[in-house]
């Protein structure tokens, strides 16, 4: 958990930069009971199909992603949400570069 922003008001997106042909994370808060998590993608970056034991809440922070989920696709706007459900292929693709929060919990 990154003690740093404890306490303090912050803006998200703020929080992590975009790199070059990069995906970068950083962990806000980490328990056992789930997780915290801003990201920033590059052009032409994504994370690639998978599934999660549970479900995935993503909002934009910056930009627009292109999210799919099992067959269909979402473009997901700065200031919008989407849940990806638990057990079910979802991948995720910046045409555009974009910033995320991801928030998991798994209890």
């Amino acid at each position: 958990m990154n003690n740093d922003i404890i306490g303090e008001v912050v803006e998200l997106k703020d929080l992590i930069d975009y790199q070059s042909g990069s995906v970068v994370s950083r962990t806000i808060i980490k328990k056992g009971s789930g997780t915290v998590t801003v990201f920033a993608f590059d052009k032409d970056e994504g994370l690639s199909e998978h599934t999660a034991p549970f479900d995935a809440m993503v909002t934009i922070l910056d930009g627009e992603a292109k999210i799919f989920i099992s067959d269909d696709s979402h473009y997901v706007s700065k200031g919008e949400t989407i849940i990806m459900p638990a057990n079910k292929p979802h991948s995720l693709y910046a045409e555009k570069r974009f910033k995320m929060l991801l928030i998991m919990i798994k209890a």
